[in-house]
């Protein structure tokens, strides 16, 4: 391969990269914003551990409890509560 045809190779690999990036720029966002929720989850479950002592609220530090509050936010926390209080 010569220089001109590894120049026109990346440039169209660049060129498919920006339609890939396009294309799944929504749902990228989306998973992204839902990674980011997740972890704000599990510091909150973090955070209802460390002060378990003098709340008496403690919630497992989970994937699937971070991920009810991540996707639901405070009305999840509410529920976790609700679901560990009836069980």
């Amino acid at each position: 391969m010569d220089l001109s045809q590894k120049i026109v190779a990346a440039l169209l690999a660049g060129f498919f990269l920006i339609a890939l990036l396009r294309v799944f720029s929504a749902p990228l966002r989306v998973a992204v914003k839902l990674l980011a929720n997740t972890l704000l989850g599990f510091l909150a479950l973090w955070v209802v551990g460390l002060t378990s002592a003098v709340t008496g609220i403690t919630l497992g530090l989970n994937l699937w409890n971070a991920l009810v509050i991540g996707v639901l936010g405070l009305p999840g926390f509410c529920l976790l509560l609700l679901v560990q209080w009836v069980l």
